[in-house]
């Protein structure tokens, strides 16, 4: 029993850790398809962003997000990135530094 608890314990926070990951590549990956398109630009990125991260796992975990054009295989692109920290230990622990990128190809108007 003083074995398993802690290894039980130790497995939902991996799981925590990974959720808030995976959702935030999931928020800049979105918000770099809103900025790619034709009418989109950084700033309606950057609120997306944070819009999806406030819905889904809480504001706090929107510290930094930036918008910026790159280039993704040779082709004109918007980047997202963001960077969180995340409660290591337990949800009021000490956090790890997490940073999480979207990519997304430009569209052209017709």
């Amino acid at each position: 029993m003083v074995v398993l608890v802690p290894l039980v314990l130790g497995i939902l926070q991996v799981g925590l850790v990974l959720h808030v990951r995976n959702t935030l590549t999931s928020a800049a990956s979105e918000a770099a398809r809103q900025a790619a398109t034709v009418d989109g630009t950084s700033s309606t990125a950057e609120q997306r962003a944070h819009d999806l991260i406030d819905d889904t796992v809480g504001a706090e975990y929107a510290t930094s997000i930036d918008a910026a054009p790159t280039s993704v295989d040779g082709y004109p692109g918007v980047e997202v990135r963001i960077e969180a920290s995340v409660p290591a230990l337990g949800l009021f622990g000490p956090g790890v530094q997490l940073a999480v990128e979207g990519h997304a190809v430009q569209e052209r108007p017709s």
